[in-house]
């Protein structure tokens, strides 16, 4: 009884652990209004280069112009750093927004 005890408690955990995972991504919806500062430098319906590059269909090319490959990981970089003449704005958005706003660049 004991050891079932352990392992409902271990899979509670984990559960609970997944959810806060699948919880903590980002709506799309939300960061189409952060969105709206980066609409200054970057086109969202089209890959035409304004100031920054268009951003239509982002996820779905092999590499950013620096060559580096397109993953979440390497646009939360970007966003955070900035570079070849973006700010950065890890002191401008929160977590929360900067996962918005990767999910909204998903469905561009």
């Amino acid at each position: 009884m004991k050891q079932f005890r352990v392992w409902a408690v271990c899979v509670t955990i984990g559960a609970g652990s997944v959810t806060a995972l699948m919880g903590a991504k980002g709506d799309a919806a939300k960061g189409k209004q952060v969105f709206e500062q980066c609409a200054v430098c970057h086109n969202a319906d089209s890959d035409e280069k304004k100031m920054g590059p268009g951003l239509k269909g982002l996820f779905k090319k092999d590499k950013m112009a620096d060559g580096k490959k397109i993953s979440e990981a390497t646009i939360r970089a970007r966003i955070d750093e900035g570079g070849n003449g973006m700010p950065p704005y890890k002191d401008v958005l929160d977590d929360q927004e900067k996962e918005n706003l990767i999910a909204y660049l998903k469905t561009l």
